[in-house]
């Protein structure tokens, strides 16, 4: 047997939330069967991997993905079809997909904005729409004024229309958690819909393991390193030789000149550490550092000192515009361990999440305290090892005592690690696969 595998990103380098999980599943997959892969590449960065990714794989197709949302938006328009499909459609990568399906019995389509390329009459299909897209459209609708209302509604009935037409004809649709499977069911999807949740490497997040120095010139206590702060501006303000947490980088957006923040060593010295992960250019986690830096910190630091560190590539003007002497911003790290291990409290404050969020289980391998929001925690069998608020005081009272209560707060960061190595082993979480695709050990 061999599969086509399609991926709306090149599941390469796994660092980000949905290229972790379709990492994990190619690389589950290419050891039980040949896999040719045909994927988009966000930036040129991808579009070569290294052979360490590539020589597990039958064959491999990257096309650049260079559209504009804008003419993305125009196309939609113009063809009555959702913009998440015009932003991903493409001849080349169709090409490739013709090219390929002669010799394949199977596919594993990554993303729904990939089903648009599964023929009518494909052999055994298993669609990973991972989310509910049009339920997270819905919810920016909610969000949203004017024509971006009229435009995220719009996307949300259409989306919804296609993701119940694939659901129809696929083998199976794969959901990253119960409630996503649940939701697409109840929107009235037919046909075989399973969850398969996401997986963490409990082996490399580890607070145990060896963590790569950034090169920065900064050491964080127990000899901790954070991935350097580099971002899209190439600038960074960096306080040299404090040897606390509280010397992560600055961001220094071009307005600021690359001034570094006019807080005191002594004041540094006694602030703790509130980590955030994520990909800062991505909608929900804007509005959840926003959130965390407008209304939640200030409450927080009414009762004890604390530093905020927004840590994640590509930070938007908004997302930079936070920097402060009490809110550091990244950029793209190296690692992202060893923020994580700095950390006296990791935070996931998202008003709007989807399936399994990636950055607490990450936390949480780390045995780092977390506090989520119900959003953020919905899809995670934590059985009670992160905390969970919902408003802005009960955020910042959860924050508070843990902060004020370290030997607390370290016992549930160990329940929490313990909790995800008995849970979610990668190889426990995708073997309902061998059965979906036929496929042997």
């Amino acid at each position: 047997m061999s599969l086509l595998f399609l991926a709306h990103r090149v599941p390469f380098p796994p660092d980000r939330g949905d290229k972790i999980r379709s990492f994990h599943i190619l690389q589950y997959l290419a050891k039980r069967t040949r896999v040719h892969l045909v994927a988009f590449a966000d930036d040129a960065a991808d579009v070569d991997p290294p052979a360490a990714f590539t020589d597990m794989l039958a064959s491999c197709t990257i096309v650049r993905r260079t559209k504009s949302q804008k003419r993305a938006a125009v196309e939609a328009l113009a063809t009555g079809r959702p913009v998440s499909l015009t932003a991903f459609a493409s001849p080349a990568i169709q090409a490739a997909v013709d090219r390929v399906m002669p010799n394949v019995s199977g596919v594993y389509c990554f993303s729904g904005q990939m089903a648009q390329y599964l023929p009518v009459d494909a052999p055994s299909v298993v669609m990973d729409f991972v989310d509910v897209d049009s339920a997270k459209f819905a919810g920016f609708a909610e969000n949203s004024r004017g024509p971006m209302r009229w435009m995220m509604r719009r996307e949300a009935r259409l989306l919804g229309a296609f993701e119940r037409e694939v659901a129809g004809r696929v083998s199976a649709s794969l959901f990253v958690s119960t409630a996503e499977a649940a939701m697409f069911r109840d929107g009235g999807a037919t046909g075989r819909v399973l969850a398969v949740e996401n997986g963490i490497d409990s082996v490399k997040f580890d607070p145990a393991a060896q963590f790569a120095k950034s090169g920065t010139g900064l050491t964080l206590r127990d000899g901790l390193h954070p991935g350097e702060g580099r971002g899209p501006v190439g600038k960074v303000a960096v306080i040299a030789d404090n040897p606390l947490s509280s010397t992560a980088p600055n961001w220094a957006p071009a307005s600021a000149g690359g001034v570094v923040s006019s807080a005191t060593d002594s004041e540094r010295r006694a602030e703790t550490m509130i980590v955030f992960t994520g990909q800062m250019d991505y909608r929900p986690n804007i509005d959840a550092v926003t959130w965390f830096a407008r209304d939640i910190l200030p409450l927080v630091r009414q009762h004890t000192p604390a530093r905020f560190a927004i840590v994640g590539r590509a930070p938007t003007s908004a997302v930079q515009a936070r920097a402060s002497d009490h809110v550091t911003v990244t950029g793209e790290v190296d690692d992202v361990r060893g923020w994580l291990a700095a950390a006296d409290v990791c935070v996931a404050p998202l008003k709007l999440a989807r399936g399994i969020q990636n950055k607490v289980l990450e936390a949480m391998a780390m045995a780092r305290p977390v506090v989520a929001s119900t959003a953020a925690a919905e899809g995670i069998d934590h059985a009670g090892t992160i905390r969970v608020a919902e408003t802005a005081r009960d955020f910042a009272d959860q924050v508070v005592a843990l902060l004020e209560a370290p030997e607390t707060a370290a016992e549930l960061g160990t329940a929490a690690r313990a909790q995800v190595i008995e849970r979610y082993g990668w190889d426990a979480r995708l073997a309902p696969l061998d059965a979906l695709l036929d496929l042997e050990a």
